[in-house]
């Protein structure tokens, strides 16, 4: 892992770079260095490697929170993101990637043309009975604190769309088949300007597809997809945080003629706790007490979540302080160390007094009166009997 420059450092960016910025970073060295530009150029294509590496983990929120904490050790052995190696990106990844970035179709390891992103070159007609690959979808999740923080499984019932039985994916009715768009001759794209820039833009008469049909299949109205309730199995690892996005590979839309279903990402959104607040692997929460305890000292219970820890509390504790207890947070995603958790002490002003107590309490401030017991509200008069002292003599 030591061999490799800093993602920003690839990319030439700042470590405060908005994402904005890290893909108009990432738009340029991917032009500059992709092999259609530099064939047979082993430097540029491992610079265009680099960069697609450094892009795919800074423009992950998840990921390049993680890489700003632990560096490309966050990626080590199978990490997930980073990386060309065990668990990392292959040729087909970026070139899919660099498809999205430039508003092409590279899913399925199917390469982004340089010269298509221009407008230069040959342009191949689309074969109408090729297959598609799948839409990805998005799904947002919310669960609870506790599944967060334990782990869980669920059940998704989403509705997909899946590939037409009727008509195989073409659209067509059967019988019929599509025919080459004649307004972009089966490129679905068309073409304006001059020059080396030239501008793409969708047909919009075949919307893209390359072919057109006749005569349109009445089960799928010529979408060539119908929808269809679907039962999927997520597992929830544990230690997941909120805004995590969990790739199920397959289970996204269903591909158009024999092509490969879509990626299913489920947005994680986690519910707020009753009990603790959290940030990354460490918790936090707020313990009331007595002032009887705080004065006193005393063993209370802290809750955590694997289970009741006993704390000691020295005499003469005040109010907002705060004692940690290491390893009871979090669990860790990558099976290293548990956060912490931060107790915090709130002193509770005793409320529904009984006579009894009041005239307990009533003694107490009594023979509290000119000692040592408050020490704290002693200073605070000392400095306000200061201030209103050099006030009086300011004004003389």
């Amino acid at each position: 892992m030591s061999d490799k420059r800093d993602y920003y450092e690839v990319l030439g960016v700042a470590k405060n770079a908005t994402a904005d910025e890290i893909k108009s970073a990432y738009r340029k060295l991917a032009m500059k260095y992709h092999p259609d530009r530099n064939p047979g150029d082993k430097a540029a294509e491992e610079k265009f490697k680099e960069a697609a590496e450094a892009y795919d983990v800074l423009h992950d929120a998840d990921k390049r929170a993680r890489y700003d904490q632990f560096g490309h050790q966050a990626f080590a052995n199978g990490g997930g993101g980073g990386g060309f190696g065990a668990g990392g990106m292959n040729m087909d990844d970026i070139f899919s990637m660099f498809g999205d970035i430039f508003g092409g179709r590279g899913g399925g390891g199917a390469s982004f043309r340089f010269d298509d992103f221009f407008g230069g070159g040959r342009q191949r007609a689309a074969d109408p009975s090729a297959s598609r690959r799948g839409d990805d979808m998005t799904f947002r999740l919310e669960i609870d604190f506790d599944e967060a923080i334990f782990g869980s499984e669920r059940t998704l019932e989403l509705t997909l769309p899946v590939e037409c039985s009727e008509c195989k994916g073409t659209g067509a009715a059967p019988g019929s088949q599509r025919k080459t768009c004649p307004t972009c001759n089966g490129r679905g794209v068309v073409i304006g300007g001059s020059g080396f820039f030239q501008v793409r833009q969708t047909c919009h008469a075949c919307g893209g597809e390359g072919s057109i049909i006749e005569k349109p299949c009445r089960k799928c109205r010529g979408t060539g997809q119908t929808t269809q309730p679907t039962k999927i199995s997520l597992k929830i690892p544990a230690g997941i945080s909120h805004g995590s996005r969990l790739r199920l590979a397959g289970k996204g839309a269903g591909g158009l003629r024999g092509g490969e279903n879509g990626d299913l990402y489920v947005l994680i959104e986690i519910k707020p706790s009753d009990i603790f607040e959290r940030e990354g692997q460490d918790l936090f929460v707020d313990i009331p007490i007595s002032p009887v305890t705080a004065a006193l000292g005393g063993t209370i219970s802290v809750p955590t979540p694997e289970g009741e820890a006993q704390l000691k509390i020295p005499a003469g504790t005040s109010n907002g302080k705060i004692f940690r207890l290491r390893g009871k947070g979090v669990p860790s995603l990558r099976g290293g160390p548990s956060g912490d958790l931060d107790a915090r002490i709130i002193i509770e002003t005793p409320a529904n007094l009984d006579r009894r107590q009041r005239e307990l309490l009533e003694e107490f401030a009594n023979i509290s009166k000119g000692g040592g017991t408050f020490p704290q509200a002693q200073t605070f008069e000392n400095r306000v009997r200061v201030f209103y002292s050099h006030r009086d003599k300011l004004k003389k």
